[in-house]
């Protein structure tokens, strides 16, 4: 019986001992998609993104009226000409949709970069403020099915980003 006694104390014991550790969950896409940083690096990469989609829409029109030139001319020309243009055409669209994909690859690199270096900061604001609150563990939100709404951190580790993070040198 004293065992059984004894057995109990240490279960119930150890049971409330770890009660203590406090748990959190962070929105990480939502910070980096509302803070103050992460909307810069939206914005310059839409930017981006805009200028050159303009200037791949200018090139794809011409390339759309050489072809209708070269459609238009079929008949006209000789066989051996006509056939040298479309395979100039047909360069002109490979290299098109080369720096096309080119652009594209590099558009995602810089995000990448950017969102590695939001995410560096983010990873100290977080680390910090783990450390003053004593929090044992910080889970992703998304891996999450149900939580309280008192554990999530995200707004106040936004705040603490965009108060130290407002922007970073693109």
């Amino acid at each position: 019986m004293k065992k059984l006694i004894i057995f109990l104390f240490f279960f119930l014991y150890f049971k409330y001992s770890y009660a203590e550790n406090k748990i959190a969950y962070i929105d990480i896409n939502n910070i980096l998609n509302n803070s103050i940083v992460g909307k810069s690096i939206s914005l310059h990469i839409n930017n981006i993104k805009e200028k050159k989609n303009n200037e791949f829409a200018i090139l794809q029109n011409q390339l759309i009226k050489k072809e209708k030139d070269i459609i238009k001319k079929k008949n006209i020309l000789e066989k051996n000409i006509y056939e040298e243009q479309v395979v100039l055409l047909n360069k002109e669209v490979s290299e098109y949709n080369i720096k096309k994909k080119n652009f594209n690859k590099e558009i995602e690199e810089k995000k990448v970069k950017y969102t590695k270096t939001v995410l560096n900061s983010l990873n100290s604001i977080v680390s910090k403020y783990v450390e003053e609150n004593s929090i044992s563990i910080v889970l992703p939100k998304k891996n999450l099915i149900i939580a309280k709404k008192d554990l999530d951190i995200t707004n106040i580790i936004m705040n603490l980003l965009n108060n130290d993070l407002k922007e970073i040198a693109f």
